[in-house]
């Protein structure tokens, strides 16, 4: 039986260096990254669905609210791959995995989100 080499994985810079991590750590961390990406999707589902009903309340405040959470869903999205990343290289390096400051973040704007369409609907 021939051994195949083992090629470097993408994106290089998070697989360069250091040694593999076992795979069960890898394994979360690509169901981190799933979670992050499922609330990405709710959220610019949700950002649709605001713009696309007729609530009772200014329109251009809907509008906006909608806007904002399409955004968070493009943002969660990237900060999922960077998070996944930053975690991966982390774990090959033997290093402590790095903080998710985007959480407080997102958690925040959400937060804020969420008053704002109570203020729209009562």
């Amino acid at each position: 039986m021939s051994e195949h080499p083992q090629r470097e994985g993408w994106p290089s810079w998070v697989y360069r260096g250091g040694a593999a991590p076992d795979q069960r750590f890898s394994l979360a961390n690509e169901r981190t990254f799933l979670a992050w990406v499922r609330t990405s999707l709710a959220l610019l589902a949700g950002g649709v669905a605001l713009d696309a009903v007729d609530l009772d309340g200014p329109r251009g405040l809907q509008t906006a609210l909608a806007v904002v959470l399409v955004v968070l869903g493009l943002l969660g999205a990237a900060a999922s791959w960077l998070r996944w990343a930053g975690a991966e290289r982390a774990m090959r390096q033997g290093r402590p995995l790095p903080g998710t400051a985007a959480l407080a973040w997102f958690s925040l704007a959400l937060v804020v989100v969420a008053a704002l369409l109570v203020v729209l609907v009562l």
